[in-house]
């Protein structure tokens, strides 16, 4: 598990220094607990990915609105004053999260994103949280 994590780590540092402009990379589960992170405080990552949980709920509600869909979300983009929010799904339920400066080139951010997402996507996978017995 800790080589895993080094590796996923090592990853996330990559598609930070391969994106100018990128100030934050953060690894959720999809009920918003992080699990991995890059340029940021561990505060700041876990209220992401907090966040995020919120947002990926939304987005999938939203999605269950196309009725030929799978209703599942693959990327958000908000645009800030200020920057930038990306979320792309990178596996099962685990979110890649990405906060960029206002100059990051969005095609090169995506690009990036799920080039990482396709090489890790199952490290990125969290099994399912089950009920647990006292």
């Amino acid at each position: 598990m800790i080589q895993q994590r080094a590796n996923m780590d090592w990853m996330l540092k990559e598609l930070a220094d391969s994106v100018p402009q990128t100030r934050h990379v953060v690894v959720l589960s999809s009920d918003g607990l992080r699990m991995a992170q890059h340029g940021t405080d561990t505060d700041t990552a876990d209220r992401l990915a907090a966040a995020c949980a919120g947002l990926q709920s939304l987005a999938t509600a939203i999605g269950t609105e196309f009725p030929h869909g799978d209703g599942r979300m693959r990327l958000v983009v908000i645009e800030i004053s200020g920057g930038f929010f990306y979320m792309m799904a990178a596996g099962a339920r685990a979110y890649l999260a990405v906060l960029a400066d206002e100059g990051v080139d969005a095609g090169l951010m995506g690009q990036r994103m799920r080039d990482l997402v396709a090489r890790i996507g199952e490290h990125l996978s969290t099994p399912v949280r089950g009920e647990q017995v006292a």
